[in-house]
């Protein structure tokens, strides 16, 4: 990817860029007037937050987006990236049955990127975490060559066990919530410059994770559950492996996800079960099920003996099975 270093003009010399202004400066305003969740007893201002456990157990899972390489600041706006900072990061407290309460985020920037710029990734972070009904906790501001926004989530489990991938038994019902495919499509499509499919671009821009189906999924007895970030047969590889049980996906169930990116695909001559099956960042949940899948799941295939691989159709997937962070 190549992308451009958003900077604006504020049209105020002393505080137009994050160096003009000051760190401290800059931490002022984008905290002023936000409101804590109930979670975060003690917010920034101070060395470190202070954020309640009601559990007795947290859930931590930290993430990382770097310039060029997640986002491009020529597709997306600032607010853009803090949501899908975001949403990623609660998007595997859901894959383990819990609800997000608290994000710490680390953001660094070239020193002549604009206050308004990073105010606006601010708000995205917020907009984002109150949906969730959680908040920014703190974080830190640092002087980098691009941006990177390193994100660390705090999450409750609500007295459930955590639903991990190694627990998928034969027999079990393989299942999702959420959509797969949009987020490929909407990089295929920004990536050649194809107008029209608003929606499907913006899906690549803001993933929407089905919030509160992990723990839905839990409390119906998920045995094992992951999110999808990575691509839907990588991500169940994972469950495969760890659960040493077969997986085995019946296209047929996933024929709406296909049919949904099938325009864009034959925009760009693409094969749509690609992005189906092999595209990342949508953030859906993935599960298994010993009995019916709960409200808001459908099922896509089952658990079955043998080796830990997927199978499509019974047989393994020619083409690409999913995004390599050092591919």
């Amino acid at each position: 990817m190549t992308g451009e270093t958003y900077v604006t003009d504020s049209g105020d010399d002393n505080d137009g860029t994050l160096a003009g202004a000051g760190e401290f400066v800059v931490i002022d305003r984008l905290v002023a007037g936000r409101t804590q969740a109930g979670a975060v007893t003690l917010g920034p201002g101070d060395d470190a937050a202070v954020v309640a456990v009601a559990d007795g157990r947290a859930v931590v899972s930290t993430d990382m987006l770097v310039q060029d390489r997640h986002f491009r600041l020529d597709w997306s706006t600032p607010r853009d990236i803090g949501r899908k900072a975001i949403a990623q990061n609660a998007a595997d407290i859901e894959a383990m049955g819990g609800r997000s309460t608290a994000f710490v985020v680390a953001f660094g920037a070239p020193s002549d990127t604009s206050v308004t710029a990073a105010t606006e990734l601010a708000d995205g972070l917020w907009d984002e975490a109150g949906r969730l009904g959680a908040s920014i906790a703190g974080g830190d501001l640092v002087n980098a060559p691009q941006w990177v926004i390193s994100v660390t989530v705090l999450g409750d489990l609500g007295g459930r066990e955590p639903v991990c991938r190694r627990g998928a038994r034969v027999g079990d019902t393989v299942a999702v919530a959420g959509e797969l495919g949009r987020s490929a499509a909407g990089y295929a499509l920004w990536e050649r410059a194809v107008e029209g499919f608003a929606e499907l671009r913006q899906r690549h821009l803001t993933p929407q994770p089905p919030y509160g189906q992990g723990a839905r999924a839990a409390d119906a007895g998920a045995t094992s559950m992951t999110d999808v970030s990575d691509g839907l047969l990588a991500d169940l590889g994972h469950i495969a492996s760890a659960s040493e049980v077969g997986i085995d996906l019946d296209r047929g169930l996933l024929d709406s996800d296909r049919r949904e990116v099938a325009d864009a695909a034959a925009a760009v001559g693409a094969d749509p079960w690609e992005w189906v099956l092999g595209g990342g960042e949508d953030h859906a949940l993935a599960a298994t099920f010993p009995g019916a899948v709960p409200p808001g799941w459908r099922a896509i295939g089952r658990v079955v003996d043998g080796p830990a691989t997927v199978l499509v159709d019974g047989a393994p997937w020619a083409g690409d099975a999913g995004w390599q962070s050092f591919g």
